[in-house]
């Protein structure tokens, strides 16, 4: 079956619903478990249509007719100083995973962030015992920025992660300042 890649929309909320009940899928994120369908396609339809000039995106990675894969950049703050960052999201449904859907969710992301929507920064926690996201993050240029000590509970134990980071490869014009 041929992988395509869209924006997500409330249609998708069932299968994003059932993505999310799956504790190896939602064990790998800060989401609770049990989310309902009805709460998935409310969050959805507050994407869509996105705000005028917002540049965030959410993207479901299908197969045949369902989705197999989600993944988002979201601003990373509210404050204006921080327009340039965002924080980046990505789950891939258990039974597609190795399959290239989170590369191919990757790459679009980037693509989009790097050459249409003024992105410098984008930034994402992982969990420090997620290796498989972690080689993926390092393979597209993510790199460590620091270890958070019991950042999240998970399955009744307080976790670590990773804070990763990359920058524009082609940086703007306007450059950041070191002190």
């Amino acid at each position: 079956m041929k992988l395509t890649l869209r924006r997500v929309k409330p249609a998708d909320a069932a299968a994003i619903a059932e993505q999310f009940s799956d504790p190896d899928v939602f064990g790998g994120t800060t989401q609770l478990p049990f989310a309902s369908e009805e709460l998935w396609a409310q969050r959805i339809a507050g994407m869509n249509p996105p705000a005028p000039g917002s540049n965030e995106l959410v993207l479901a990675a299908v197969l045949g007719d369902k989705p197999v894969g989600l993944a988002g950049l979201h601003p990373a703050g509210p404050s204006v100083r921080r327009r340039h960052a965002m924080g980046l999201g990505i789950t891939v449904a258990k039974a597609a995973q190795g399959q290239g859907v989170g590369q191919a969710l990757m790459a679009a992301l980037l693509d989009y962030a790097d050459n249409w929507a003024q992105i410098l920064r984008i930034e994402l926690t992982v969990y420090h015992d997620n290796a498989r996201a972690i080689r993926l993050y390092e393979r597209h240029g993510f790199e460590h920025e620091g270890r958070l000590k019991a950042y999240a509970l998970r399955n009744g134990v307080y976790v670590d992660v990773l804070s990763m980071a990359r920058l524009h490869p082609r940086q703007p014009l306007v450059r950041a300042v070191e002190r």
